[in-house]
């Protein structure tokens, strides 16, 4: 089947479930933003996309790849499944990431992505789509975002956008 097939079937399947039309926007949006940045996973969520599609997909799932450390001192996403993309403190990669993801996921699921600032997330996106999960999303700005001109990051991400996070 080739990717433009893959990709019909899966808007089918968006639309059988897609009321108002919105699921089907957003994810053609991502598509197009991974497509215009030569992007080889399935697309570029905005936070407050990956919040709708959390909210109304049957398979959309959000998985933090912060550190424990990041989830700790920093703040979690209530629901997100926490999956370490790499270990503190020498930053290596978690070699059980791959298992673990397999463990939770059908290679048709729909995973959305999360680090602190998009960075991560990306990688983790890009491996697990050489990986066979072709519907990998990275969520764009992360958890906490850019830094401003004071080196807080204060500005864009999940928080600053007001979506759901606890300590």
């Amino acid at each position: 089947m080739s990717v433009a097939t893959a990709q019909r079937v899966d808007l089918a399947e968006v639309r059988s479930i897609d009321r108002t039309g919105e699921l089907s926007e957003i994810i053609i949006n991502a598509e197009n933003r991974a497509r215009e940045r030569g992007i080889a996973y399935r697309g570029l969520l905005t936070p407050n996309e990956a919040w709708s599609l959390l909210q109304t997909h049957p398979t959309a799932k959000l998985v933090d790849v912060r550190t424990s450390e990041e989830l700790s001192l920093i703040g979690r996403v209530p629901g997100a499944l926490e999956i370490q993309w790499k270990l503190y403190p020498d930053w290596r990669r978690n070699p059980g990431f791959l298992a673990d993801v397999k463990a939770r996921f059908a290679p048709d699921d729909f995973i959305l992505l999360l680090c602190r600032s998009g960075v991560r997330s990306r990688e983790a996106a890009e491996f697990l789509a050489s990986e066979g999960f072709r519907n990998s999303f990275n969520v764009l700005e992360g958890f906490e975002g850019d830094k401003n001109s004071a080196s807080q990051r204060i500005v864009t991400g999940w928080k600053a956008r007001g979506l759901p996070w606890s300590h």
